[in-house]
């Protein structure tokens, strides 16, 4: 089971091409498509089955598994959480669900982590930034794409291993990481999971490339929370644009207003923001906000941010005021 708050997708289908690249013939359900499985869901004949379990509506209470990834704990769908700590709660229950002979890979640099793992009896491996961490990133680079390469190293301080990944931005590096970690666990070859590694090029809506129109290039991504649209943006920093646009989507009015702020120094991060009206999603009370509260923070932090009623109206705008060279994602659940 791979669960967090961000990267399950990505995650699962780094495992999955890992898994087929060492022809374990596992069985794999994924939450996006991915290209090289041809949709969502794989059924193997092997004993391993591989899929992403969210916390939302605690529904990854509901699974029995034998290996658990946990990428990160944030405060996230706080219109059925209360708050962080209850989150919290509900991840520490799925951690429970491990029986003594599990395992649990499990982000190092998680907050108060040692207060989430105390007690288990499963078998815990840290990945992330920190020295005590049992599997590292050192000597990180990207190419003109964006895309990392890094030594993989052990607690001892060994070198395992040099990956090359076809997907941009550092949030990769670690969700990588964490694939390695498991994959390491399966004893499958440091040949296969850097070959894994380097064939997975992306599921559908992770920073998907959709074309270009008039030398504009155009990026199409997920990012509903301000953790991610942070990563996705950190991301296209270091792809190459002149102007860098950002076409965003609230999703959910209750989650709008739980980060307001953060929405807005996240959105930031791009040239120049537009936003479109909030998705409702399963949402009747619009809790009295709507993006022309983000637009008033995203100017307030210095970038122009531009908001229109109509994805007509978006699209009209775009094609007059965007030009050759410019980068231009669209974003939102």
């Amino acid at each position: 089971n791979i669960a967090g708050t961000h990267g399950k997708t990505t995650t699962t289908s780094m495992v999955t091409e890992i898994l087929l690249a060492a022809d374990t013939d596992p069985t794999i359900s994924v939450g996006g498509i991915l290209p090289t499985i041809g949709g969502n869901i794989r059924v193997g004949g092997s004993n391993l089955f591989v899929t992403e379990a969210c916390e939302y509506t605690n529904s990854f209470l509901s699974f029995y598994p034998t290996m658990e990834v946990i990428l990160n704990i944030e405060a996230d769908h706080l219109d059925f959480f209360k708050d962080i700590d209850d989150i919290r709660h509900s991840f520490r229950l799925f951690m429970e669900k491990l029986p003594k002979d599990g395992i649990l890979v499990i982000n190092g640099d998680i907050h108060n982590l040692s207060e989430l793992i105390n007690g288990l009896d499963c078998e815990i491996i840290t990945v992330g930034h920190g020295e005590s961490c049992d599997y590292r990133a050192s000597n990180i680079s990207y190419n003109e794409f964006a895309q990392a390469s890094f030594d993989v190293t052990d607690a001892s301080n060994t070198t395992l291993g040099h990956i090359q990944l076809s997907v941009p931005g550092e949030h990769n590096v670690y969700n990588a990481l964490a694939a390695v970690a498991l994959c390491k666990k399966l004893n499958l070859s440091m040949d296969a999971i850097v070959s894994g590694l380097l064939n997975f090029h992306g599921t559908q809506r992770r920073f998907e490339k959709k074309g270009v129109v008039n030398g504009i290039t155009i990026i199409d991504d997920y990012a509903h929370h301000p953790t991610e649209i942070a990563a996705t943006l950190h991301a296209a920093l270091n792809y190459p644009h002149k102007t860098l646009w950002c076409i965003f989507q609230p999703h959910t009015y209750t989650r709008t207003k739980a980060f307001l702020p953060q929405f807005a120094k996240s959105l930031a991060l791009a040239d120049k923001v537009i936003l479109a009206d909030i998705y409702a999603a399963r949402e009747t009370d619009t809790l009295g906000i709507s993006s022309a509260d983000l637009q008033a923070l995203v100017q307030k932090e210095g970038k122009e941010c531009f908001y229109f009623h109509t994805f007509e109206e978006i699209e009209d705008f775009v094609l007059k005021n965007c030009i050759n060279g410019d980068l231009l994602i669209t974003m939102g659940a």
